[in-house]
């Protein structure tokens, strides 16, 4: 899912943090400022505050967007895929490919956008994988039960693991100015992490009559 690009009528808080993803993607490593900001809508810095009280609330509308897409769609994939492989592999594909369309935004998932602003908004992103490794660890426990495997680390490694080798190749989204694509040979890499990963758990023995 991405934003939509502020050409059609869409409410003036919307128009706004439109504005501001697309200024993120149009200016790599560049701080927006209000003032720039105001410019792109078509409006005065007064008229932005009247929506926002503050550009932290407006980054703070950016990270809500991405939380809400990407958990509900997480709970999707939770109902409809059942085995601990598919529903990790899917979790993470749709955090690469929600970054790949939304570039801009991205930008703050890496904290490249949050240079010099307040540290709630670090905390708030902090949180935000915080939340999906969560996700990832319960799924990776679940599975012993579930399915009768495990993974060679313990879960919450793994599960760090996983998101690490995502976040990885989203950083490098963001350093390479959006030419490289978080989802370019992701498949391939992912069947090589998979190799040996999970394990099956011993069965019990049965004791001899």
């Amino acid at each position: 899912m991405t934003m939509n690009k502020p050409t059609q009528k869409v409410p003036r808080r919307q128009q706004i943090l439109e504005c501001l993803a697309q200024m993120l993607e149009d200016s790599p490593g560049a701080r927006i400022t209000t003032a720039a900001l105001a410019t792109k809508v078509g409006v005065s810095e007064a008229a932005l505050y009247r929506h926002f009280p503050s550009k932290t609330k407006m980054f703070e509308g950016l990270i809500e967007f991405i939380e809400d897409t990407i958990f509900s769609r997480v709970k999707l994939i939770i109902s409809d895929a059942q085995d601990a492989q598919p529903r990790c592999e899917q979790i993470l594909l749709l955090l690469l490919t929600f970054t790949e369309r939304n570039p801009g935004i991205t930008r703050i998932l890496t904290g490249d956008a949050l240079a010099g602003e307040t540290e709630r908004l670090r905390q708030r992103v902090a949180q935000f994988f915080d939340r999906l490794e969560t996700q990832l660890k319960q799924i990776l426990r679940e599975a012993e039960m579930r399915e009768g495997i495990r993974t060679q680390l313990a879960p919450s490694i793994a599960a760090n693991c996983m998101l690490s080798m995502a976040e990885g190749r989203i950083a490098q989204y963001v350093r390479s100015e959006f030419k490289r694509l978080p989802t370019e040979n992701w498949s391939d890499q992912w069947l090589m992490m998979m190799s040996d990963f999970f394990v099956e758990t011993p069965k019990a023995s049965v004791a001899s009559s």
